[in-house]
């Protein structure tokens, strides 16, 4: 566009020697084919975000299994560090496996990344999810596509649990 205005600016000037009705009518025409192409812009973006959306869709998702405990009841993940890619589309079956019940608490994570759906028993849950609970012996399912790189906390949020050394790191790459 900046292009387009320069190229605009220097036709203009150099044609001193125009009418007045020229001028006007090069102006209308700059106009017409500024407004032809934002429109061109405006009609083609959600087009093809729709597209990429779509695209992504029918990407498998890559399976990624983290408990949260032991069947020992230690306070801890395993795995502790898990890593993403922007773009790529995931499940995160999550598992409870100890006595106690645990939390997945990774609000900047969460923010960072476009939830698909977060499944638990037989309930489907759509939108923004920042943490999630799993009671003795439960599963969770969340699918979900990074979007902003970077590295995230992951911690349980019970009393005590953070601190026994229930965290963890979350990553997300280019």
């Amino acid at each position: 566009m900046k292009i387009y205005n320069y190229f605009y600016e220097i036709v203009i000037k150099s044609l001193s020697f125009t009418t007045p009705t020229l001028v006007q009518i090069l102006r209308r025409n700059y106009v017409i084919l500024t407004l032809l192409l934002a429109l061109n812009f405006i009609t083609a973006t959600p087009a093809m975000a729709a597209n990429k959306s779509f695209d992504l869709l029918k990407q498998p998702a890559t399976e990624i299994i983290v408990s949260l405990g032991n069947a020992a009841n230690e306070l801890k993940f395993e795995p502790n560090h898990l890593e993403f890619e922007v773009g790529k589309r995931y499940q995160l079956r999550l598992t409870n496996p100890s006595q106690l019940k645990h939390y997945f608490t990774a609000k900047d994570f969460a923010d960072a990344i476009w939830t698909q759906k977060v499944e638990a028993g037989k309930v489907e849950i759509k939108g923004a999810i920042h943490e999630l609970e799993l009671k003795p012996s439960a599963e969770a399912e969340w699918v979900f596509v990074p979007l902003k790189s970077g590295t995230y906390g992951l911690r349980c949020t019970i009393l005590g649990h953070t601190e026994a050394g229930m965290t963890g790191e979350i990553a997300i790459k280019n």
